[in-house]
């Protein structure tokens, strides 16, 4: 004779173990952050301020320094030093001159300077009305990875790092190119 367990008594179990459940809660979800800007610049000028993958302090005032090990060559890894101080370390994963972009991601974090844990970016220029519009995109984690990350470490916190960054760059490099005109 076989013992079968009665359904309550699984329904018991499983009704039991629900509030057990948040405490397994997923951790932070990726985000997406895009910033554009359009500039009246041809793309072939514009790609050539931002083509150099070692160039980003060139034309973002938020980066105090961007030097590249190899180049433009994919692997090339590329150390950012932050005005505001703190250094991050990216790798350069894919670049394409003919289609005016490049693709990289965070190597080696520092959440102290920069509230991200990982991201992947991509920046690109493309023919727009009246000149060019520069797009920089990235799909990003916030720094602390943990369920109840501290407030500067948070999805909030990330999301404005990217953001700022991003503006920083993408609006000097119009007033910078678009005075070339006076």
């Amino acid at each position: 004779m076989s013992y079968r367990f009665p359904r309550f008594a699984l329904a018991a179990a499983f009704a039991a173990a629900l509030p057990i459940a948040p405490a397994f809660a997923h951790g932070p979800t990726p985000h997406k952050a895009e910033e554009a800007v359009t500039i009246a610049r041809p793309p072939a000028e514009v790609w050539k301020a931002v083509a150099d993958f070692d160039a980003l302090a060139k034309w973002n005032p938020a980066v105090k320094s961007s030097v590249a090990s190899k180049g433009n060559a994919p692997g090339s890894e590329r150390t950012v030093v932050l005005a505001a101080g703190g250094e991050l370390i990216d790798s350069l994963d894919t670049y394409d001159a003919a289609a005016m972009s490049y693709g990289y991601r965070l190597y080696q974090e520092n959440v102290e300077a920069f509230p991200v844990s990982y991201y992947t970016a991509e920046l690109s220029v493309k023919p727009a009305d009246r000149g060019s519009e520069v797009v920089w995109s990235a799909r990003y984690y916030r720094g602390d990875t943990h369920n109840d990350p501290p407030e500067n470490l948070n999805d909030e916190a990330a999301q404005k790092a990217i953001h700022d960054l991003f503006r920083a760059g993408l609006d000097n490099l119009k007033q910078t190119l678009e005075k070339k005109d006076l």
